[in-house]
């Protein structure tokens, strides 16, 4: 049986690198050398995931140490 699911997962990783290689790549530069357009900007909401998060692993440490007192 671990056979089987070792080589399923291997079979599964191939494939995957397989697909991350058919990239196109990046597009072309432009005629006039300008630098494309910048992706999404990074602003107050990253703040707002990066304390939630840390408010979230605050919550998972406590509970888990009530968990080994109990």
């Amino acid at each position: 049986m671990k056979t089987i699911k070792t080589l399923i997962a291997n079979i599964l990783f191939l494939l995957i690198s397989v697909v991350g290689m058919a990239d196109s790549g990046p597009p072309p530069p432009l005629e006039n050398g300008a630098p494309p357009a910048p992706g999404l900007p990074i602003d107050g909401g990253l703040v707002i995931l990066v304390v939630l998060g840390l408010v979230y692993g605050v919550y998972k440490v406590v509970s888990s140490k009530k968990i080994l007192k109990a």
